[in-house]
């Protein structure tokens, strides 16, 4: 049986989404006996020196509630009524849950936008990463009352949405909350003989059959969405793990390793994927370093501004450029500045940034882990 905890050892960025059916009590009122509990663990894990994203589902629910329809809205422009209503309402629960161990959130909703224009992807992450950096909590929900597709055709009560969250933002781990134990190789709730699967290897046309239609009448994100967010993160190298939302202190004991719930293992070798296809990418243009960055860099440490000698070629953040020291190319990488916004800030301290630029997007130039060596 594989070793959930030598797996999880080095994990150090994690996801949780709370699904619709978790966070709503069968009378359709926020289940705040839950947010408590994770916002506790939560704490607990900050304290661990780990960093958490949430994705909660809920804000439609809650809306219908407060607006007192009898049934759920058909009408997407009603729907979206019901998400307006009901989003400042979640983030007020979630805010006073965390608030009761010290923790501060930010709200940010998204739309598939998010993620397909790459400026504005890129300063989504920034955003998160500051946040995280600061110890906030961000708590990220679509944005239905505005998006223009149909609301939770989308990203499948935020089963697509929180994959995509941890692809991006490079998670090490995704916990998926619901309803159900994890995946089963029948519907349990039709078939006795169900057997739940404790471990997903690989995404096969097997695994894919499991999926189906959705369990719950309150949530729309059913086993279906759940494989597809599996697939995501196993592309993404992050690890995936469906579980009950009322196991006891359910995120902490994945975390530590405990078998509780569907594992879905990671792709291990998504960096040397990541790291070829940089090597093998036609660059933008280059940057000339000394041999001091050089050197850094040889040795598996970020490119810093002060760092930077010359400037060639016109190129946008998130790029791909060649290192050169002495006119001889060494490496390739990403960067997370543009070439104009490096030809001011070539040569300085990566404190004199933000007075160059007015802002400031990282303290390097290139991140480590972007940086593939020739």
């Amino acid at each position: 049986m594989e070793d959930r905890k030598d797996h999880f050892k080095d994990v150090n960025r994690v996801v949780i989404k709370v699904g619709t059916s978790s966070i709503s009590t069968e009378e359709g009122k926020l289940n705040h006996q839950l947010m408590d509990r994770i916002a506790a663990q939560v704490a607990e894990m900050h304290e661990m020196g780990k960093k958490v994203i949430l994705v909660s589902s809920g804000a439609i629910g809650i809306g219908i509630d407060v607006l007192d329809f009898d049934t759920r809205p058909k009408e997407i422009p009603v729907r979206q009524a019901c998400a307006a209503v009901g989003q400042s309402i979640l983030m007020q629960e979630w805010s006073n849950s965390f608030a009761k161990y010290n923790l501060k959130v930010a709200q940010i909703l998204l739309t598939y936008e998010s993620f397909s224009n790459r400026l504005t992807y890129l300063n989504l992450r920034n955003s998160i990463s500051t946040l995280l950096s600061y110890g906030v909590i961000p708590i990220i929900n679509e944005n239905d009352s505005t998006c223009v597709n149909e609301i939770e055709a989308t990203f499948g009560d935020n089963d697509k949405l929180s994959a995509m969250v941890a692809s991006k933002m490079e998670a090490d781990l995704l916990i998926i909350l619901s309803d159900i134990d994890g995946l089963y190789d029948k519907n349990p709730k039709r078939n006795a003989d169900a057997q739940l699967l404790s471990i997903v290897e690989e995404i096969t046309p097997v695994i894919e059959s499991y999926g189906g239609n959705p369990t719950s009448m309150k949530g729309v994100g059913g086993m279906r969405t759940k494989i597809e967010a599996a697939k995501i993160c196993h592309m993404s190298g992050c690890y995936l793990v469906i579980a009950n939302s009322n196991v006891d202190n359910v995120v902490t004991s994945v975390l530590a390793g405990e078998d509780i719930g569907t594992l879905f293992l990671a792709n291990l070798e998504v960096h040397k994927n990541r790291i070829r296809w940089i090597l093998l990418s036609r660059t933008s243009g280059s940057i000339a370093v000394d041999a001091g960055a050089r050197d850094a860099i040889l040795n598996s440490m970020s490119l810093l501004p002060s760092g930077v000698v010359a400037v060639n070629g016109k190129y946008g953040r998130g790029e791909i450029v060649e290192l050169t020291c002495g006119g001889v190319v060494f490496a390739k990488g990403i960067t997370d500045y543009t070439s104009e916004e490096l030809e001011k800030v070539k040569g300085q301290h990566t404190d004199m940034i933000a007075d160059i630029l007015g802002y400031k997007n990282y303290n390097h130039v290139i991140k480590k882990e972007n940086i593939g060596i020739c």
